[in-house]
């Protein structure tokens, strides 16, 4: 059955609310899920505006961050996820290229100091913009499931990324751009 129909592409507006600071500078080598992440370390530099809404944030233990995946590449609708060797769907996996390249970790609070959240488990690249924070909620977070697509069929050992995914920026040295060469 098709339902599709000829929709106008919405424009969507999105503040950054701060930054998520990590010790990983690249994809590669960066944890794939915040349980690969051991206890990597990681802070929030949320900007000022947004401080009053950390009140009462500090008795949860893990809180989701939502954040723009600003150095992901292109989407692409098959890709090859890093805990397998073949192609699958983009929406039956978690790749950062993305259409819209929003990523979601649920990572765990040690404190606030404040406007400066410390976390640890952090699986995201440094200086990425932070779009939002909410508190996870075991009773609204946690869903048991029987079945997990693909991922059911491929080991679960701990992976870390290797840049596969990432935009890939070049830069150009002055002289070459003033048109000097040497």
């Amino acid at each position: 059955m098709n339902t599709s129909k000829t929709t106008s592409s919405l424009e969507i507006r999105l503040t950054e609310i701060g930054r998520v600071h990590s010790p990983f500078k690249q994809a590669t080598g960066t944890p794939i899920q915040p349980y690969c992440a051991g206890s990597a370390p990681g802070y929030v530099t949320l900007r000022p505006e947004f401080v009053d809404g950390l009140a009462d944030l500090d008795g949860f233990d893990r809180v989701w961050l939502i954040y723009w995946f600003h150095r992901a590449s292109a989407a692409r609708m098959s890709v090859i996820p890093y805990r397998d060797t073949v192609a699958h769907g983009l929406f039956a996996t978690r790749v950062p290229a993305r259409p819209n390249t929003i990523g979601m970790s649920c990572v765990r609070l040690l404190n606030i100091e404040e406007n400066i959240l410390r976390l640890a488990e952090v699986d995201i690249l440094d200086d990425t913009p932070l779009l939002d924070i909410k508190p996870y909620v075991p009773q609204y977070d946690n869903y048991p499931v029987r079945r997990c697509g693909w991922l059911d069929t491929v080991p679960d050992n701990p992976v870390v990324a290797d840049g596969r995914f990432e935009r890939k920026v070049y830069s150009v040295s002055a002289n070459h751009l003033s048109g000097s060469h040497t």
